[in-house]
């Protein structure tokens, strides 16, 4: 089971800007993705971006062309850099690890846009 650990989320004004962390225990061995989702209140949760083993990436189209999803591969963290925040982007946000034999997601972080 690969334990995951998101970080910095926060407070921020519309237009600013965020970078989620996501610290993976490991990377899965074989072809995986990587993701983030996010759940807003009363809503459910929804698909963000997501990156392969390859660095191949796909993101939601209500983010695309403002945030933008990476991964170090020289350790097991991904990063979601979020400019031109919304208020609508209000939502945990959780990484997920996918592959052939597992499943796994994070705890979540909170980023809250308001003025």
């Amino acid at each position: 089971q690969v334990q995951l650990v998101e970080s910095g989320g926060g407070l921020v004004e519309p237009g600013g800007s965020l970078t989620l962390s996501c610290q993976a225990s490991e990377y899965p061995s074989g072809f995986h993705v990587m993701a983030w989702y996010r759940q807003a209140p009363g809503k459910e949760r929804e698909h963000v971006a997501d990156i392969s083993k390859f660095g191949i990436t796909n993101y939601n189209p209500s983010v695309e062309g403002r945030f933008a999803i990476s991964r170090d591969n020289a350790r097991p963290t991904i990063f979601l850099q979020m400019d031109s925040l919304k208020p609508e982007d209000t939502a945990v946000y959780y990484c997920r690890s996918i592959c052939a034999t597992n499943d796994s997601w994070g705890q979540g972080t909170q980023v809250t846009v308001s003025s």
